[in-house]
């Protein structure tokens, strides 16, 4: 459906707005303009020398040689450049030979650096590769040899390494320290690209990194290693571009749903993946909706009812509820009927179900939550987690995230993910201990539930420090947590195991130090419009494969706000009772652009009153204006 709608701002004139037993909150408003309102033509890639460069990468990783550790680090070139999902079959066979080639030969004479990559390629797919290996690098006092730091790339090599341990890997905890110490050291001494390394290791080291912000980094670095990787860069470049085309198309359909696409688009980037990406995208807005709903506009009597009505899953239950919250309802509904046609074309609808009750959970421990804040009660920190592990979001995203994928997600993986496994649990503190630590001092001022830093406070009588000095060893503990659960052999795919690693790492991306979702900055706003010459980069960042909006501010910025509002479509000309629930979490500032189509609701919503849709429009986080007309 292709509709266009205009919208006259036109301040709220109504300031006795009920705001009573409201948790308010003061978020700031939309900075996307209209950035994304035209999508750029697509680039002209030559398909026929695509294909020749991806068969020539083929021909290299199947090629045999006498020395494994070339193959490793052609693997890790691979995997670096953002394309190794197009031969995971090549590179898993490799992979084989080098594995039994080193467990053959032990005491193999490599030096540190392909020591190092060759133990985290492995590593990082699951083989069981032993830390002994670094033994060979320490002196006879037990100490990591000092003649290593001269050797500033194995150094960095062994630092990536680190960051994959599991427990009880003492040598690597020291091999850790050892690196830092000495890589912070080197940065300002090295030339300009491997200081960039260092920084932006030292930073978030691989592990941690998500494969697309990794290639966008890379891709300029191995321009500069020579011919021998000239092609394959040249494949990289041709396929980001491929692959930035799809996601330009999806951020022009749903363009008001920035934020949470950035989110999405770090599970899974690929362009085959296209339909899952959309579908969960609308998922996350409705849940960052929802959850702003319960802790900071939703009373207690329109909770109750409104969680009954998602745990009932049926239209007819909404009659009951507040304007505001039908469209809210009936959205939900819809996106996940739109979800489950898409898949029962392809005899996979059972797979919605499961998203269903991941939503019926997520809307239960939201309202457990609330209670907690109603009633003025902190519990104990262990109470407290088996109710934040589900409002973190990420056991609904992680089965969300396996509705659209392969044939090799079967029923049985989704009821792996309800059975909370390891990773998953991993996941989710993760999650749920970076959030409450970076959003503390905010969610505080504005009265909120009670979070892990309260919550343990209370418990043992801790200072604040105290308090995030222990959930920070939690989240150290978590992620080796997460390196074990990819160890073989595995009870689900790769494949599953990889939309769990992406979305914690797209968290830490978000809330490593600071909350990168919530609040916009002016930091943030040079990034966007590409102000700050930082963003830039080198001269090859200006190519045009990573010229893209898109691309430059999410190399660059974290994303600093609310998810935009303007969620729902609509075949009537004049609805000012939508402007309730599009402020429900940002101030609406622009008209709502190309809207049908994003949710594909026909409901009516001229039967909502003014009053209710001024009251709710006003009243949430201190917007300011109505949307008084629509014109198709």
């Amino acid at each position: 459906m292709s509709t266009q709608i205009s919208a006259n701002l036109v301040p709220v004139q109504d300031s006795n707005m009920s705001k009573e037993n409201r948790h308010l909150a003061d978020f700031d408003p939309d900075l996307w303009g209209d950035i994304f309102q035209s999508s750029p033509p697509e680039t002209d890639v030559d398909s026929l020398e695509y294909e020749e460069l991806k068969e020539e990468v083929r021909r290299m990783l199947v090629t045999n040689t006498d020395k494994p550790s070339r193959k490793v680090h052609e693997i890790d070139a691979v995997q670096r450049l953002g394309v190794a999902y197009h031969f995971q079959k090549e590179i898993e066979d490799a992979l084989q030979i080098i594995y039994h080639h080193h467990c053959n030969h032990v005491q193999i004479d490599d030096d540190l650096r392909t020591t190092a990559v060759r133990f985290r390629v492995l590593r990082e797919h699951g083989f069981h590769v032993h830390c002994d290996t670094f033994n060979k690098f320490k002196d006879e006092n037990g100490k990591f040899k000092e003649a290593l730091t001269s050797d500033v790339k194995g150094m960095l090599e062994l630092y990536e390494a680190a960051n994959v341990q599991v427990h009880g890997e003492s040598i690597l905890e020291e091999a850790l320290s050892f690196t830092k110490f000495h890589l912070k050291l080197a940065e300002t001494k090295v030339d300009y690209a491997l200081s960039t390394q260092i920084a932006d290791a030292l930073n978030r080291s691989l592990r941690k990194s998500l494969p697309r912000l990794v290639a966008r980094t890379y891709i300029p670095i191995y321009e500069g290693y020579g011919a021998q990787y000239q092609n394959l860069v040249k494949f990289a470049k041709f396929d980001f571009k491929i692959v930035q085309d799809c996601h330009k198309k999806e951020i022009n359909e749903i363009r008001r749903m920035v934020e949470c696409y950035l989110w999405i688009v770090g599970v899974y980037f690929e362009a085959h993946y296209s339909i899952a990406r959309v579908f969960m995208t609308k998922v996350l807005c409705l849940t960052s909706l929802l959850d702003d709903i319960y802790d900071a506009y939703g009373t207690n009597e329109e909770l109750e009812i409104f969680t009954e009505a998602i745990n009932r899953w049926d239209i007819n239950c909404i009659d009951h509820l507040p304007d505001y919250m039908k469209l809210c309802c009936t959205a939900v509904f819809n996106v996940y009927k739109e979800m489950e046609d898409l898949m029962a074309e392809q005899g996979k609808s059972y797979r919605i179900q499961y998203a269903i009750e991941a939503m019926k959970l997520q809307c239960q421990a939201y309202y457990a939550e609330f209670k907690w804040l109603h009633e003025d009660y902190i519990p104990t920190l262990e109470e407290y987690m088996s109710v934040a592990l589900v409002t973190s979001t990420y056991q609904l995203l992680t089965v969300v995230s396996f509705v659209g994928m392969e044939d090799d997600i079967t029923k049985e993986t989704f009821i792996w993910a309800f059975n909370d496994p390891n990773i998953l649990r991993a996941s989710t503190i993760i999650c749920r201990l970076m959030d409450d630590v970076v959003t503390h001092q905010f969610e505080r001022v504005r009265g909120h539930p009670p979070s892990a830093v309260e919550c343990y406070m209370k418990q043992y009588g801790a200072t604040r420090k105290a308090a995030y000095d222990e959930l920070y060893k939690q989240i150290k503990s978590a992620w080796k947590d997460m390196n074990e659960g990819y160890l073989r052999p595995t009870a689900v795919p790769t494949s599953a195991l990889d939309r769990i690693l992406n979305l914690t790492r797209v968290l830490d991306l978000f809330y490593k130090d600071e909350d990168g979702y919530t609040p916009i900055s002016v930091r943030y706003e040079e990034g966007v419009s590409g102000n700050d010459e930082k963003s830039r980069g080198s001269s090859s960042d200006n190519e045009e494969w990573s010229e893209h909006p898109l691309i430059c501010w999410f190399g660059r910025w974290k994303v600093r706000q609310k998810v935009d509002a303007a969620l729902f479509p609509t075949s009537h000309s004049n609805v000012r009772a939508l402007n309730g629930l599009l402020h429900a979490t940002i101030l609406v500032e622009q008209s709502m652009q190309n809207a049908a189509g994003i949710f594909d609701s026909q409901q009516n919503l001229m039967s909502l009153s003014e009053p209710a849709a001024a009251q709710v429009g006003a009243g949430i986080f201190g917007s300011q204006y109505l949307l008084s007309d629509f014109v198709l």
